[in-house]
């Protein structure tokens, strides 16, 4: 039996959005984007070589990390 193919999905304007929140250190905007990607996160983190609790929590630092170096960037131009 095939798995379904039912990825979240949300608008351009939602995700930039929630982006904008996150970068403003909005929890709960964070977490949902996190909740978005978490499909991905969760297939991604099976080809690391680590437990798969800990390369989880390495993914979604560093996309915490992404998400702020991106504010930083655009606050010095």
């Amino acid at each position: 039996m095939e798995k379904k193919n039912d990825p979240k999905v949300i608008s351009d304007r939602e995700f930039m959005t929630l982006l904008q929140a996150a970068k403003q250190n909005d929890d709960q905007a964070i977490l949902q984007l996190i909740d978005l990607y978490k499909d991905d996160i969760l297939r991604i983190s099976q080809y690391i070589y680590m437990p798969q609790e800990d390369a989880i929590s390495t993914i979604v630092l560093e996309f915490m990390e992404v998400i702020r170096e991106n504010n930083n960037t655009y606050e010095t131009e």
